[in-house]
């Protein structure tokens, strides 16, 4: 069973005002641990037969095509197993889990979508049909940044709501991570989206969500199984991952940008969370990533 203790709280780099970030790449690993995130994500592979899936209770191999919708959460993530390939085409959505209103979901229209995102509370694995349905549109999602993009987006969304041969993959015995549901972990969230380039103490923090420092202090590690720094230092390296792939600025302009004050400790943190230089990470990496 996965226990809190060994998971990981993924920071992600979509903002409060952002639709939904869409990443795509060939990659020839996954080593990314068992992590949860109150976003939903939308997972494909192409070319990882062999690779072990882990959503919630679940764990299987998966085939040449994979789709997946993991709801708010729900631990899970990919591992190599038996895979070879040295080229895995994957793909990967991330959205708000209120990105669709519920007067909206409330709709008739909608209903196959309010009724989706029920059961990606317990992780949905589409047809290998539907992904290779889907498998154009997703890749068009993360070369145009129009607004026309949102419209495919809910257009996928809602093809996939009514596709044939979904299944669960979570036992609904096993529960949700209820973490990020806290109001007072989203208000505290939303402020270090808010701030996160600029000074913030412990201190600062407390006093966002109404907390003294100490009961913060011990609030902030049973919420992430982290320090407020490490915590604060992962939504900073997030970002500036982001910026290091899609905007054309110095390495050093990046780091202020983030919040660190001088570069030796950027590099310092960065190869902490990354396992690699920021450098390295721009000129490695072979993929797209957007947020519209």
């Amino acid at each position: 069973m996965l226990k809190k203790e060994n998971l990981l709280h993924e920071v992600l780099t979509i903002g409060p005002d952002d639709t939904f970030l869409v990443f795509e790449r060939i990659k020839d690993n996954f080593d990314y641990p068992v992590h949860y995130h109150p976003e939903f994500e939308l997972n494909f592979i192409y070319n990882g037969k062999g690779v072990r899936r882990v959503v919630g209770t679940n764990m299987e191999e998966i085939g040449l095509y994979e789709m997946v919708l993991v709801g708010p959460n729900l631990p899970h993530c990919w591992e190599m197993h038996h895979c070879k390939s040295k080229e895995i085409h994957e793909i990967t959505i991330q959205f708000h889990n209120d990105l669709f209103a519920e007067s909206f979901l409330n709709r008739r229209v909608a209903k196959p979508i309010k009724d989706l995102f029920e059961r990606a509370k317990q992780g949905v694995l589409f047809s290998e049909e539907a992904a290779k349905r889907m498998f154009e549109k997703l890749s068009n999602l993360s070369k145009d940044d129009t607004f026309e993009s949102n419209i495919n987006f809910l257009s996928i969304i809602y093809q996939l709501s009514i596709s044939e041969n979904q299944r669960l993959l979570n036992s609904t015995e096993a529960e949700n991570i209820n973490l990020d549901n806290n109001s007072r972990f989203d208000t505290l969230y939303q402020y270090l989206l808010k701030n996160f380039h600029k000074k913030i103490t412990l201190a600062d923090a407390a006093e966002a969500i109404k907390m003294s420092p100490i009961s913060f202090n011990r609030y902030i590690k049973k919420h992430t199984n982290k320090t407020f720094v490490d915590f604060l230092n992962d939504i900073r390296i997030g970002f500036a991952c982001l910026w290091l792939l899609e905007k054309e600025l110095s390495i050093a302009e990046i780091a202020y940008k983030c919040g660190f004050n001088n570069i030796a400790n950027f590099n310092r943190v960065f190869k902490k969370i990354k396992n690699n230089t920021p450098s390295s990470y721009r000129d490695d990496f072979s993929g797209i990533k957007k947020v519209l």
